[in-house]
């Protein structure tokens, strides 16, 4: 019995040494691409188009676009969200600060950069293998999913302006102001540290 079991087990430990080896190779190239943002989002532009495009030919799978575009506006409250709620931090009895004695905090998101941009990327290649299967073409009228996202984006931005100027943040960097680090001294007299006269 035990020979049996063992020759059931060969089979499989090449699968789990790829799937490990496949998994390794992919964090690898994942955490490569963390300091290049520009290079990620033009990607994910490049998979939005071929979704796109894909949907349009087919004409159909619109309930897929509209799940798409739902979970993609709620990324993006996420996304321009504080991680701690300003209102909950006001009835804790903490608050922002208001003085310039008060301690300095930046923003921090509720749902960080890269994140955002790997659960979107991740939506729109899973939304486009789902165009492969009949299943999901379910038939609707596709305007009156569009207006009804349109609104829904619409109040969900309104309310989120509303949250960002009643407590006064902007989750973006551009726009403020920079505080340029200390030069060292070789850079500061335009030589560098090794061609120094």
């Amino acid at each position: 019995m035990e020979g049996l079991g063992g020759d059931a087990a060969a089979p499989v430990a090449p699968l789990i040494k790829w799937k490990a080896e496949f998994s390794r190779a992919f964090q690898f190239y994942l955490d490569k691409s963390t300091s290049l943002p520009v290079h990620r989002w033009l990607g994910t532009l490049g998979v939005a188009a071929v979704y796109v495009l894909r949907v349009y030919y087919l004409e159909g799978f619109y309930i897929i676009s509209y799940g798409l575009g739902i979970y993609i506006l709620n990324l993006l409250i996420g996304f321009l969200s504080p991680k701690v709620d300003p209102e909950l931090e006001a009835l804790d009895g903490a608050s922002l600060p208001t003085k310039d004695s008060d301690e300095f905090r930046p923003f921090i998101r509720r749902l960080p950069e890269f994140k955002f941009w790997y659960a979107i990327t991740k939506a729109f290649i899973v939304a486009f293998l789902m165009t492969f299967f009949s299943l999901f073409d379910v038939p609707v009228f596709w305007p009156i999913l569009l207006c009804y996202w349109i609104v829904l984006f619409a109040l969900t931005m309104k309310r989120q302006i509303m949250h960002m100027i009643k407590y006064k943040y902007v989750p973006f960097n551009f726009g403020k102001q920079k505080y340029g680090g200390r030069k060292s001294p070789a850079t500061a007299t335009g030589g560098s540290p090794t061609h120094r006269g």
